[in-house]
């Protein structure tokens, strides 16, 4: 068996990628109004809806953006799904309890299954990173801040106003510094089984 065919919904994540706002529309006239309905249905309002919708086209985005997502399925059911696990994940969070959930409302495939899995494990990766990165020191995170954008270390050194190999050593380790904190995280653990 080959390569997996790519969907011709993958319109859908050129446009986001690409800030299409005929594309980004075509989403939220589409696909949107199913999400906030089940989300209504399960214990939610419109306005967590909307959080979890932008949430989700947020991680879409930076997946794609990162690691080149290519859609195998119709991204109505990848989208649906992705929002339905961010939902079911707040409401486990807050411990609301009675959860409809109505699995008619989408046509499961393994393909969106798959990837909208991939997505929210890529998303959780995501939070993990940004919440040990905050645990940092300033020093660390204003360096490591600055690598992000400015991709010269000669040029990061001269920003925050240290030598070359000061900004070298120091990267080096503020990167040790978070990779610890990732790896000791108990969430870490659970993302990689």
């Amino acid at each position: 068996m080959g390569e997996k065919k790519i969907h011709e919904d993958q319109k859908y994540i050129e446009g986001l990628l690409n800030n299409n706002s005929f594309i980004i529309q075509a989403i939220y006239d589409k696909f949107v109004p199913k999400v906030v309905n089940y989300i209504k249905l399960n214990n939610g309002t419109t306005e967590e809806a909307q959080d979890i919708i932008q949430d989700t086209l947020v991680t879409i985005y930076n997946q794609a953006n990162e690691k080149e997502l290519k859609l195998t399925c119709p991204f109505d059911a990848y989208f649906f799904l992705l929002c339905k696990r961010k939902w079911l994940n707040e409401l486990k969070k807050s411990s609301k309890k009675e959860v409809t959930i109505n699995e008619e409302i989408l046509s499961k495939s393994d393909e969106a299954q798959e990837l909208a899995f991939e997505t929210s494990v890529f998303g959780e990766k995501e939070a993990l990173f940004a919440e040990m990165f905050q645990k940092l020191g300033n020093a660390c995170k204003d360096l490591l801040a600055a690598t992000f954008k400015i991709k010269s270390m000669e040029d990061v050194a001269k920003k925050i106003g240290v030598t070359y190999a000061y900004a070298r050593k120091k990267k080096s380790l503020c990167i040790g510094k978070l990779t610890e904190l990732v790896r000791k995280s108990p969430k870490f653990n659970q993302l990689n089984n």
